[in-house]
């Protein structure tokens, strides 16, 4: 059944966060009555689903783990194929504040993708070393390719209007960082629009996140490759379109 105009889809991805979905699709029920939540298991191997429905979320199971961006992916062409004409991604493993929603997606309009940028000035999420210096070089060239200054491209916390859930549904990488990076330069190149809004991310509730020296230079190197990609593909699109 098609959806009313003004409800917006909530599309969170989750693989094995069966101790984070249930209170995160909670606490997005309870910031507005107006949000659907859309919970893609990405192929769990715990209780993640369970909690999920039992929460209140619309769940879609995949049968094997694709990553964040088949997930994703997934989610859109269910926002497309039911009428949703925004859409926003939110993880599952509570770091992205329900009451910030609101804001990301009133970035729709005046623009076709909305990002939750966390280095504008608000909250103190920080980032140090390789993987700091990735994030502003990846900014730099894609605030030039976009002609809008964006200062957190690999943010997953962003919102997309019907022409956006569209472009995503035809192209929206699966690989590393495919999600945010690619995916935003695609866009970019198929001639939609980007914003981003200030928002302040919140510490992982229940597991803890793999950042260490090792990973940050890991980082490093598969963020500078994935741009690299991110703009070879884009310049073989453009020169197919001509």
């Amino acid at each position: 059944m098609p959806s009313s105009p003004e409800r917006a889809l909530i599309i969170v991805p989750a693989w094995n966060e069966s101790q984070n979905v249930g209170n995160t699709v909670r606490e997005i029920l309870s910031a507005d009555s107006n949000y659907d939540v859309l919970v893609v298991d990405d192929g769990s191997t715990d209780d993640t689903t369970h909690k999920a429905q039992a929460a209140g979320a619309r769940v879609l199971h995949l049968p094997f783990n694709m990553g964040v961006g088949g997930a994703m992916r997934t989610g859109f062409t269910y926002a497309q194929r039911n009428g949703y004409r925004r859409a926003i991604q939110v993880d599952a493993d509570g770091q992205h504040n329900p009451t910030d929603i609101a804001a990301v997606l009133a970035g729709l309009s005046d623009a076709d993708i909305s990002i939750g940028a966390r280095f504008a000035e608000v909250g103190g999420y920080k980032a140090v070393g390789p993987r700091r210096w990735a994030m502003k070089m990846l900014a730099s060239v894609i605030s030039g390719i976009s002609g809008v200054r964006l200062t957190d491209v690999t943010s997953g916390f962003r919102a997309a209007n019907h022409r956006a859930i569209d472009q995503y549904v035809r192209y929206y990488p699966a690989e590393y960082l495919g999600d945010t990076i690619d995916s935003l330069v695609g866009a970019v190149h198929a001639g939609l629009t980007v914003t981003q809004v200030p928002v302040a991310m919140r510490p992982r509730a229940y597991g803890k996140p793999s950042h260490n020296p090792f990973s940050a230079a890991r980082y490093l190197l598969r963020a500078t490759f994935a741009l690299s990609l991110a703009l070879l593909r884009g310049r073989r699109r453009q020169e197919v379109a001509e």
